[in-house]
């Protein structure tokens, strides 16, 4: 279940980013990703609150800094 989350996961970083699913990997974050500034930042919270239909804090879209990151802030969120 957990890798279908990630798939899901790498799968709207991809469509928001406009990059490759292939290239998304544990170390994902703006450092690696060009296209993700704070407008796409953005973008990526508000389609992965509508992918996973969870409502994401300040604090959290804050602490989203990488996939990793995102990962587990989401599991606090779904049930595995």
């Amino acid at each position: 279940m957990e890798n279908q989350i990630k798939e899901r996961i790498k799968e709207v970083i991809s469509a928001v980013f406009n990059v490759p699913v292939n290239i998304i990997d544990d170390r994902a974050s703006p450092d690696t990703i060009e296209s993700w500034d704070s407008l796409n930042h953005m973008n990526l919270v508000a389609a992965l609150e509508e992918e996973f239909d969870v409502r994401l804090s300040d604090q959290e879209i804050l602490e989203m800094q990488n996939f990793m990151l995102i990962i587990s802030i989401l599991k606090e969120h779904i049930s595995l």
